[in-house]
């Protein structure tokens, strides 16, 4: 690429999303050049903001806006005795485009993977134990990958809610061995959720 230097710093930058290969970062990145200049100050004032005004609800760890809940604990209909347990906020959005599970998250913020360093303390598993304690939690559902670590963390979480009155059940079929459930399709993620399993 003959490109300004700029040009191709601001390629490698879309390089960074996912699913983006060079020739959709250049696309999009020779896209902006034909904005007109509000258009990209403005889009770059969101950019700049993106952490200041975004951040991790406090009850859940679905993104939300600074010093707010998310939308999903903000609503008054859902299962308040219902926990779904994902690893990352952004599977978050895949289970809701089923419009069949009607309870409430916890994200995890990862998921137990002792050769990576990641332990328990590392995820956001007391917060979820001192949850389900104080809100007189009934089910939680797993909605982890099923690949080794998934079902280690599944396990280990099983293992400390063991003296506690709780159905505890996992996505059944549809989610092959070892996917991220967040690329999974609605009607795959709806079937899993209907035939879920007790753990």
């Amino acid at each position: 690429m003959n490109y300004p230097k700029t040009l191709i710093e601001i390629i490698d930058f879309f390089k960074y999303f996912p699913g983006v290969g060079g020739k959709s970062a250049e696309r999009m990145c020779l896209s902006l050049l034909k904005w007109d200049k509000n258009k990209v100050a403005h889009f770059a004032t969101l950019l700049e903001n993106l952490h200041s005004k975004v951040s991790f609800c406090d009850v859940c760890g679905n993104i939300s806006e600074i010093g707010e809940l998310c939308y999903i604990c903000k609503k008054v209909n859902r299962n308040v005795k219902t926990l779904c347990i994902v690893e990352e906020f952004t599977q978050i959005s895949s289970i809701e485009g089923t419009a069949l599970y009607k309870g409430l998250y916890h994200v995890l913020g990862g998921k137990l993977s002792p050769l990576n360093d990641i332990n328990p303390r590392d995820l956001n598993i007391d917060k979820l134990i001192k949850r389900i304690e104080e809100n007189d939690i009934q089910e939680i559902i797993f909605a982890l990958s099923p690949d080794i670590e998934g079902q280690s963390t599944v396990i280990y979480i099983s293992d400390l809610l063991k003296s506690k009155n709780i159905k505890i059940t996992k996505l059944a079929q549809g989610i092959p061995a070892g996917a991220d459930i967040s690329f999974a399709d609605s009607a795959t993620i709806a079937a899993a959720i209907n035939g879920r399993i007790d753990c």
